[in-house]
């Protein structure tokens, strides 16, 4: 594996024609969290015109990340708000609070200010606000627990990769941080059981070859998902590490990260 100081420069491995053409709306404060300025970065269609349109993608980055740090500067969330925008959507990245599993709470406050901010500016923008898609990575897919909590109408559509679905079960010889409540709340497996025919489609990448608690908390979502006829599409890299679509430069990386582009786009459309 990579250093980590590599890895956050790794961009992904699957491109388009016209990623260096985007527009990017930098450095945008979402929030003001005490003496913390949380940013965000808004990626856009180079061609929009004035008054124009386009849904929308919220890239929530995972953790914890133990201190500080700017995950929308990493390439892999660059490269990504690149492609989408390329690809006629427009893309957020930004950085939220999970420092640690006590600040669950905080970072899921930020997750949601950052897509009211977005809706909110939809004009200057250039947001539909009305056609937003969730795509969670990593630790991040406890935050999939607020759409699925609140069922808002303008979210259409729902994507994880590699990330933890169900944190119910605290990891092999973990001391549980947070209560047994939390735990409930911060579970999209959880929140899977109560309303699943209203949940949004849901896209999941699962790397073969990840940590095993982290699958098994897919594969329980999983299960879950198709008992309850759940929307739900699956697609597996059998050989794929945790964070495939930067490390494993294979024909199946790239498959999956079209077929996901596919998924977002058929979901975010109008209708």
């Amino acid at each position: 594996m990579p250093a980590p100081e590599e890895m956050f420069k790794m961009r992904i491995v699957y491109a388009v024609p016209g990623m260096e053409a985007v527009t990017v709306h930098r450095d945008l404060v979402y929030r003001a969290a005490g003496q913390t300025e949380l940013k965000m970065d808004v990626y856009c269609p180079a061609d929009m015109r004035e008054g124009s349109r386009a849904p929308v993608v919220m890239l929530v980055h995972g953790g914890p990340i133990g201190m500080p740090m700017s995950p929308k500067d990493w390439g892999v969330f660059v490269s990504y708000g690149e492609l989408l925008s390329a690809s006629g959507l427009v893309a957020v990245t930004f950085n939220h609070r999970f420092y640690s599993p006590s600040h669950l709470h905080e970072a899921a406050s930020d997750v949601a200010h950052a897509i009211d901010y977005v809706r909110d500016n939809a004009d200057s923008l250039h947001v539909d606000k009305d056609r937003v898609g969730v795509w969670v990575f990593s630790g991040g897919g406890v935050f999939l627990s607020l759409p699925m909590r609140d069922l808002p109408e303008f979210v259409r559509c729902l994507v994880s990769y590699y990330a933890i679905l169900d944190i119910q079960l605290p990891p092999p010889g973990k001391e549980s941080e947070i209560s047994e409540e939390t735990r409930k709340e911060f579970s999209p497996l959880f929140h899977l059981a109560v309303n699943p025919l209203k949940i949004p489609p849901i896209f999941i990448a699962r790397a073969g070859l990840d940590n095993p608690w982290l699958n098994a908390t897919v594969d329980r979502f999983i299960h879950e998902a198709i008992a309850r006829n759940a929307a739900l599409e699956i697609i597996t890299h059998p050989g794929g590490h945790h964070g495939f679509d930067i490390l494993d430069d294979d024909a199946r990386s790239r498959a999956i990260i079209r077929r996901t582009l596919f998924f977002l786009k058929t979901h975010l459309e109008e209708r």
